[in-house]
Parts: structure tokens; sequence; C-alpha cells
């Protein structure tokens, strides 16, 4: 196995592979304090899955895409429940893994898929942050709602993260000159790898709403668990 630069995801699923010895990937953020994210969670099988990631599962029909898969967690499980898996990621190091335990990974960014149809598009783990920021969720979403059949759907969760703008009376402080207070820059770290800043969207359920109906979509929540929710959006 080949570490690539610049890909901390890719070379902490690579080293955990190698050493089996928990390690974290580290957050970093413009707005709020590091965030670490072990990298065991990304090797996690059903029973270690919250009962929202379940549920998606779940709902998960016929032909599926696995935006942003990581180690293939997900794919791993559909793949054992029957179902045809494509699973795609940036991250190299991530494909070479996914491919050598026998998933059908590769390396494309989810805007450059083109001529390619789905029952099901899984976006987990706030995969619809791959729209970096709110004036970009329509074009994400005209991008998924090309990719789906007729019949099909796009399974995804986020969270309303406006509680961290709340002061301790519960009043909502949030910056004027911001378009959205859950439009984010991370970038994310791994013992010596560093990959670059990038932009990630945090989306309220009813500005998902509001853009998949203008879109000609049809969202609905599924489920809502404090500030976390998982949506189920169908061609209107």
């Amino acid at each position: 196995m080949i570490e690539k630069k610049g890909d901390p995801v890719g070379a902490a699923i690579l080293d955990y592979i190698k050493t089996r010895k928990p390690d974290d990937i580290i957050v970093s953020s413009d707005i709020c304090e590091d965030d670490v994210i072990p990298v065991e969670v990304l090797f996690r099988n059903q029973i270690e899955m919250p009962d929202l990631e379940l549920m998606a599962l779940e709902s998960c029909k016929g032909k599926v895409l696995d935006v942003g898969a990581g180690a293939g967690a997900h794919s791993k499980e559909l793949i054992d429940r029957g179902l045809d898996v494509d699973s795609i990621e940036i991250s190299d190091g991530a494909v070479e893994y996914m491919k050598s335990i026998g998933l059908n990974a590769r390396k494309i960014n989810f805007f450059d898929l083109k001529n390619e149809k789905y029952d099901t598009i899984l976006m987990m783990m706030n995969g619809i942050g791959v729209a970096g920021k709110l004036s970009n969720l329509e074009n994400t979403l005209l991008q998924a709602k090309s990719l789906l059949q007729p019949c099909g759907k796009i399974l995804c969760d986020s969270s309303d993260i406006k509680y961290l703008y709340e002061d301790e009376d519960g009043a909502l402080w949030v910056d004027l000159n911001s378009e959205y207070y859950g439009n984010f820059r991370f970038q994310m770290k791994f013992k010596k790898e560093k990959g670059p800043w990038f932009d990630w969207l945090y989306v309220d359920f009813d500005n998902l709403f509001n853009a998949a109906k203008n879109v000609g979509l049809k969202a609905k929540k599924i489920v809502d668990q404090d500030d976390h929710y998982l949506a189920e959006i169908t061609i209107a």
C-alpha cells in the first residue's frame, strides 16, 4: 500500500489497516475549535452504527451510489444485504483500501459523475455537505437528481448547527457578513499528512426542503434526533 501525500483520510485508513492502532483524524475549522474523527469509526460494523444510519441503510433499494464512502462501512453492509453498490471517494488511500476488500470503488468527484443512474444515492455522515455552501445546494441536488432513476431516492443526514451561535440566554448570534451559519471551512490532518482547506455545508431541514422544492424534488424528514436529522429526497 502506498500512502498518497495530502490525503489524511486515506493515510489514516491505510495506517489503521497496517498497525491496527486507533488514532485520530484532526479536523480544524475556521469557526470553532478542533474536532477529531477516531479512525476506527470509519471501520464500524452494523452493531456499532447509530440508529439513524441503520434507518438509512434499511431504506436503500436497488442500485446504490455511496457518496464519500470512506472505508466502505456502509457499502459493505449494503452488499452483505444483497444490494448492488458503487462506492466513490476523492481519497486515493480510501479507494485503494475499498478495492482491496472487493468493493466496487473508484476515485471520482461526485460532481463529475455523468450518464449513470441509481435507485438510491446515499450521502451519510453529512454527505450533502459536499455542496460546500448553501448557495451551491440547489446545484448539488440537481446533480443528484440527474443520477436518479425516476422512482429513485436520495438519503442524506445533516445538522442544524445554530446552537453553536447561541449564547447562555438562548439568543442567536450570527455573523451578518456570512451567507449562512452552516457554511464551514475545514482542514483535515493525520499525523504528518495535511489536506487542503475545503468548504463544507451543514444545512437545517427547512433550507434543504426549499432547495429541493426549487429544483423539482421533494424532501421529507424521516427522523429527527436533537439537531441531527435524516431526510429522504425524491423526484416531485
